[in-house]
């Protein structure tokens, strides 16, 4: 019966260490589109275990209104994402902004793409 129970613990811990394993350490930039004009934004990421160490998000917005949605935005993503699983990050409207979150989310998963393990 004890063996039994190592061997289910020690399988738990390495199904962990095999999800954390499936992104690579690293910082990664992709550029994220979204609207109909399309508009963008860049957002670099930093992973370490799978995890989101640090995020930051650079607009490209010329209206002024879209370049204030996409600022506020900025400002607000990393204490949304900092500490979540890369493969759990998926945001909603944020500080204003409706349509800066599909752009995120778009880069995100260009992102988790590029620092999959294949």
């Amino acid at each position: 019966m004890a063996s039994a129970l190592t061997f289910t613990l020690a399988g738990a811990a390495e199904a962990q260490s095999t999800r954390s394993a499936r992104f690579v350490d690293g910082v990664y930039t992709a550029t994220g589109e979204y609207g109909g004009q399309p508009s963008h934004i860049t957002v670099k990421a930093t992973l370490k275990d799978g995890i989101v160490t640090a995020v930051s998000v650079t607009p490209h917005a010329y209206v002024p209104r879209s370049l204030e949605l996409q600022r506020a935005f900025a400002a607000a993503v990393p204490k949304v994402v900092v500490g979540k699983r890369i493969d759990q990050v998926r945001v909603g409207k944020l500080a204003g902004s409706s349509s800066t979150p599909k752009g995120f989310n778009d880069a995100i998963r260009k992102i988790r793409a590029q620092a999959a393990r294949g």
